[in-house]
């Protein structure tokens, strides 16, 4: 059975490059360090390496509640420190009496600068604190060309790790069998919404799985996926169990708060 039948066609460049990153470890007994991987892409990584390969993973993003990590792919022998991922935190310093900055407004001003999404981990706002993560090998450039936030003038000071953000943010978990992974009906179930309402927003644009926009109500759902729908909130699959006698899927769900 080939290995890429267990993930999505889309999803088959980066099995590729999770292959190449094993074949790297195994044929020079070193490490290797990727960018920073949303959790489905963490979920693949795993689900390649399993437990039986002389070829080892451990994933960190900053902090013990990160969603985005780097992963650390290593010989079995070798034990990973914090310093092998090496992650930078920056705090953004900006006049907070007069204005507001929401996620999107962080990441898109990142963004323009020009690096990949994977050069940055997540980004915590808390009482307008803001701070992000970043892959150390672009710190100095970020640091050097990240000056303002959309009008905003902006200063950025490099924080330990210990001194990160601790968001509100909490999930709650709950399991419960449902028809199918189709989206329509996992989202349904999660928001506690009719399949007809949930149809609408998908075709409204207003739902996305793993931050991409999905407009598909049959979309199958995977295990790792996190879906983000306006009025309900952050959904994350977290596992997909065995069908019932009545041949429905038991899932467990995790809703953020």
């Amino acid at each position: 059975m080939s290995i890429y039948q267990h993930f999505r066609q889309e999803e088959k460049e980066f099995i590729d490059q999770v292959l190449n990153w094993i074949d790297y470890v195994d044929k020079n007994y070193a490490g290797k360090l990727t960018d920073f991987l949303d959790p489905r892409e963490q979920y693949i990584v795993q689900s390649i390496i399993g437990k039986e390969r002389s070829c080892r993973v451990q994933f960190f993003g900053g902090a013990k509640q990160s969603e985005r990590c780097r992963a650390f792919l290593h010989p079995d022998y070798y034990e990973p420190a914090e310093e092998d991922f090496q992650i930078t935190l920056f705090e953004i310093i900006y006049p907070e009496k007069f204005v507001t900055h929401t996620h999107p407004e962080i990441l898109g001003s990142l963004m323009s600068l020009g690096l990949s999404r994977g050069k940055y981990g997540d980004i915590l706002i808390k009482n307008k604190q803001i701070q992000f993560f970043s892959a150390s090998e672009v710190a100095d450039y970020i640091r050097t060309n990240y000056m303002t936030v959309g009008k905003t003038k902006i200063q950025l000071q490099v924080k330990p790790m210990s001194e990160s953000i601790v968001t509100d943010e909490l999930m709650t978990e709950h399991s419960v069998t449902v028809s199918s992974l189709r989206l329509d009906t996992v989202l349904s179930q999660a928001g506690r919404m009719s399949r007809q309402k949930v149809q609408t927003l998908i075709g409204q644009g207003l739902v996305k799985v793993n931050w991409t926009t999905v407009d598909s109500p049959s979309f199958p759902l995977k295990e790792g996926d996190l879906i983000s729908a306006r009025g309900i909130g952050r959904i994350r699959l977290i596992t997909v169990g065995d069908k019932t006698k009545r041949d429905k899927w038991k899932i467990t769900l995790g809703k953020m708060k």
